[in-house]
Order: structure tokens, then C-alpha cells, then sequence
């Protein structure tokens, strides 16, 4: 597992069905961001906490607090706009992939 999280090479994160999943929802949602027209006043926003996002899934196996960050950050720049909601549930699967919410007591 040290080996997973230290280099990413050969089967550690890039194997790791869960990294390339998130991935690859992280890279469909920049690219409907990309196309989106009209204003947007957050998309810089949310292109900077994808690249962060995408950055820290490909180092190694990521946080899942700072994933869940990542995801109201996004949410919170984006979430308004209708075309980008199958494409940010998409990156919601993802992150939930590593680890559910915490079950209340």
C-alpha cells in the first residue's frame, strides 16, 4: 500500500479502478466546462479546484476530506447550472468511491 501512495507507477494508483474513474468524470466535467456558453461567474473557480482535484487523485491515493472539499467547492461554483449536473454527479460517484459519508450516531 506504501508503494501505492509513494509513486503511482505500474499497478498502484494508475490500477486503481476508484483513481481512474474519478478521472475521468473530472476530465468530462472540465471539458462541458470548457464548452459551456455564456458567463459564468465561478468557472475559474471550479477549472482550478478540477485541476487541484485531478492533480491530487494522480499523486497517490487522496484524502477523503479534501476530496469532499473539492466537491462543495465545485458544487458550490457550478451547481446552479443545469447541462454541468450529470457531469458533477458523475464526479460525486467518484469521490464517493473512497469512502461513504460517515453514518451519524
Amino acid at each position: 500500500m506504501e508503494q501505492l501512495q509513494r509513486d503511482g507507477r505500474g499497478t498502484g494508483v494508475e490500477g486503481d479502478p476508484r483513481v481512474q474513474e474519478l478521472r475521468g468524470a473530472v476530465a468530462r466535467l472540465r471539458r462541458q466546462l470548457a464548452v459551456l456558453p455564456g458567463e459564468l461567474p465561478d468557472r475559474t473557480a471550479a477549472d482550478d479546484e478540477l485541476a487541484a482535484l485531478d492533480a491530487m487523485v494522480s499523486r497517490g491515493l487522496p484524502e477523503v476530506p479534501r476530496l469532499r472539499r473539492s466537491l462543495l467547492l465545485i458544487a458550490g461554483a457550478v451547481g446552479s447550472v443545469s447541462a454541468l449536473s450529470p457531469a458533477l454527479a458523475e464526479v460525486r460517484q467518484g469521490i464517493d468511491r473512497f469512502g461513504g459519508f460517515p453514518r451519524p450516531r
